[in-house]
């Protein structure tokens, strides 16, 4: 299961999306989430549907790597579904069962919920998927420009979260090269109850910890002997700049907000 994980990995390929300027990925990926919560009924359903669908068939990373990282949150989505389930208020009961009772209301509620986490993971995997951790760094530095007005440390965010997601690969890895020795050593982290199973895991996090310490003040320690110093004054060896595509990108994106609006508003 942590092989499934897609999140912070890059996936190499040819494509229109892994082309487009990263400052396009990361406005449209923050207008692809504002839109999953707002759209309403069947209509807008199919538009965010054919929108996502277009943009998974563009970037040429297949449908099935996308899907696997699902696994991964599995639970997260059943437990999200069943408390709109049983938790949403309706005039029509379904089924009742001492305090709880399912309703057309929640049936609906639940089915768009779980539609929308689905939506909401694949789609956001799409930037990670076809975005590099040095585009992804250059282009929030750059849409986060105008903060600088106000003494934010631009640069020094974006360099943390762009760490952060190229370490997400590799201490995924970690975890499953430790799990798979503790295993060997006779450790159990699947039978017993939960509290044990949480005992279970302390032999998998103690090393995990340690390991993901060292690397990071390796990592320290490999910037400072570079005599990196962070924004002010740095060069870009790519500078990140617009072409017609990416003009046109912004307009498909205008397109498809104010589409999503109007049909809310119906």
């Amino acid at each position: 299961m942590l092989r499934d994980i897609t999140l912070g990995q890059y996936y190499p390929a040819d494509s229109m999306i892994h082309k487009l300027d990263p400052r396009i990925k990361l406005m449209g990926t923050f207008v692809y989430i504002l839109s999953l919560f707002l759209f309403r009924g069947v209509l807008g359903f199919a538009v965010v549907t054919a929108a996502l669908f277009t943009v998974v068939y563009l970037s040429k990373v297949p449908f099935s790597y996308m899907v696997k990282g699902l696994k991964a949150i599995m639970i997260l989505m059943v437990i999200t579904a069943v408390f709109n389930l049983i938790l949403t208020p309706g005039d029509h009961v379904l089924f009742k069962a001492w305090i709880f009772q399912v309703t057309i209301e929640g049936a609906k509620n639940a089915a768009f919920m779980l539609v929308r986490l689905i939506y909401l993971i694949v789609g956001t995997s799409i930037m990670t998927l076809t975005t590099t951790p040095n585009q992804l760094t250059d282009g929030l530095e750059k849409a986060l420009m105008p903060l600088s007005k106000i003494k934010v440390p631009v640069h020094a965010v974006a360099m943390m979260m762009s760490i952060a997601l190229r370490f997400i690969p590799i201490l995924i890895e970690e975890t499953d090269i430790i799990m798979k020795a503790q295993m060997a050593r006779g450790a159990d982290f699947e039978s017993g109850n939960f509290i044990k199973r949480v005992k279970n895991m302390v032999p998998l996090l103690v090393p995990l910890f340690v390991s993901a310490f060292r690397r990071a003040d390796d990592l320290a320690m490999a910037m400072e002997a570079r005599c990196y110093t962070g924004g002010r004054g740095r060069t870009k060896m790519k500078p990140l700049c617009y072409a017609k595509k990416d003009y046109a990108a912004y307009f498909f994106m205008a397109v498809y907000f104010v589409g999503i609006m109007l049909l809310r508003m119906v």
